[in-house]
């Protein structure tokens, strides 16, 4: 079975994936000629994180409650797959904004579409303090950051340390901290393994975390906090 989810992979999934992403890598680009906030572009990449995980047999549960619609804060998600981000764009029904690589800026279609849509990339070896003024915008456009802070995909699924910086962030901005446990992603596109196989994802929300009140000393704090959250919700 394996072999046969390797071929349709290569075959249909492969180029499927790809035609969307430039087909809608377009839209995206021609619409920020005329919305410069960035939401446009995020309505069409949902469309297009829709299409690759219908396409790909992929089946969302999502559990928990969502933050007010109205209300920016930062989603912070274990990784365990390349399927992660499409699968949260549409499980997540928000303007979201993701924390990425700068060097994914170069890549054709996917980088224009980040720096055009308005996502906060870092350069991890200088971040500067620009960053801190692209988060303001962020929160002041409405939007919502989504982060995956173990910094890399884990290889079997365990949740890995969780970084200090996003969570410095979020309390120097007065953003609330979201937990979010995805369960089964690693299952669709395991690190390390070209194939993609149908399966069923939970996504579980955990209710917001406040930051009001605490000091950047309590960064270390709040990332362990919002660790042993999402852990916890992989083993319910």
């Amino acid at each position: 079975m394996t072999v046969l989810y390797s071929i349709r992979t290569v075959l249909l999934l492969v180029p499927a994936i790809a035609i969307y992403t430039i087909v809608f890598g377009i839209i995206s680009l021609a619409g920020g000629l005329f919305d410069g906030s960035g939401r446009f572009a995020h309505r069409v990449a949902q469309v297009w994180a829709r299409c690759i995980i219908v396409t790909s047999g992929v089946r969302i549960d999502r559990r928990g409650e969502l933050p007010p619609g109205s209300e920016s804060c930062v989603f912070v998600v274990n990784h365990a797959s390349f399927y992660d981000v499409p699968i949260m764009f549409a499980a997540l029904p928000r303007q979201l904004r993701l924390m990425a690589k700068a060097a994914l800026a170069r890549v054709p279609f996917i980088g224009w579409h980040l720096m055009r849509g308005g996502h906060v990339l870092v350069n991890r070896t200088n971040p500067g303090a620009g960053i801190f003024k692209r988060m303001q915008r962020m929160a002041r456009a409405g939007a919502s950051l989504m982060v995956f802070p173990e910094g890399g995909r884990s290889d079997d699924g365990v949740v890995e340390k969780f970084k200090g910086g996003i969570f410095l962030l979020a309390i120097e901005n007065g953003l609330r901290v979201v937990p979010i446990s995805l369960d089964g992603s690693r299952l669709v596109m395991p690190k390390g393994r070209f194939s993609v196989h149908p399966a069923r994802v939970v996504v579980t929300i955990h209710p917001p975390i406040p930051t009001k009140g605490l000091t950047r000393e309590d960064a270390r704090t709040l990332a362990a906090q919002a660790q042993q959250v999402v852990s916890e919700g992989l083993r319910t």
